[in-house]
């Protein structure tokens, strides 16, 4: 099968709404985590950064986000993020 990377070539959308694209893809048929894997190891690979994005595990970034439930059950929950941790930092909304 195609490797298919979260993102778009339609253009940018109104800020803060990227996260839509997952809803999407699921809509479409897309098992939901197939659709978080296409914004992480997937694109990860895609982009040549393996070895340091992608997967939580030891020697890579701590770069991921919060939700208040699995978006295995509503991948709608991933537009409504509780905070990011970008490199081990966590970093809160408004």
């Amino acid at each position: 099968g195609v490797k298919i990377a979260f993102g778009t070539d339609v253009g940018v959308g109104e800020h803060g709404t990227n996260a839509m694209e997952f809803v999407y893809m699921h809509e479409a048929g897309m098992p939901a985590m197939e659709c978080i894997k296409s914004a992480t190891v997937n694109a990860a690979d895609l982009l040549g950064q393996s070895e340091s994005l992608g997967t939580i595990e030891p020697g890579k970034h701590a770069d991921l986000i919060a939700v208040e439930i699995s978006p295995l059950e509503d991948i709608s929950v991933l537009n409504r993020v509780v905070f990011v941790m970008k490199d081990g930092k966590v970093y809160k909304g408004r």
